[in-house]
């Protein structure tokens, strides 16, 4: 599997209206161009939802459906995708106060199911997540920043 993190500082945002942006899904079509589309639906009992999801990606278009986990305590959300086009896809964003602004998160693993051509299109993957999630972040919180990023970690 692969591992993604994203780590940006959202600019004059505070944590909480950082948070309360990023956990509403349905903006995320108004705000790039690089989700197609978001639908939610009703919590179920336990307060998660399930959306689906239709997202650019590279050349075509990534479909799944997740349960998302929805923490306002500390700031955080939890996704793990339920079915769809990853084999594996499921992460956190979290929001945290920051020296310059709010320091979001997001992270991730995935896998695309595809063992004997993950060596070439992991790392295409991963490269397309990672810009997908900073046009996302800077259409929600407006002046976003991101970190240099590591070197990737396999698992």
């Amino acid at each position: 599997m692969r591992h993604v993190t994203v780590t940006m500082t959202a600019h004059d945002v505070e944590p909480e209206t950082a948070y309360a942006r990023i956990r509403d899904f349905r903006r995320y079509p108004d705000v790039t161009e690089t989700v197609r589309e978001v639908v939610v639906h009703r919590p179920g009992a336990d307060g998660t939802v399930v959306s689906d999801w239709t997202v650019r990606f590279r050349n075509g278009l990534m479909r799944w459906s997740e349960r998302d986990a929805f923490h306002p305590e500390t700031l955080t959300l939890g996704f793990t995708q339920l079915r769809g086009d990853f084999e594996v896809f499921e992460g956190t964003w979290r929001c945290a106060p920051g020296e310059r602004g709010t320091a979001v998160t997001f992270d991730a693993v995935f896998d695309l199911g595809i063992p004997t051509l993950a060596d070439l299109l992991d790392p295409v993957a991963e490269s397309t997540l990672r810009g997908n999630i900073e046009l996302i972040a800077g259409g929600l919180l407006g002046r976003v920043t991101a970190l240099p990023t590591a070197t990737p970690v396999h698992g």
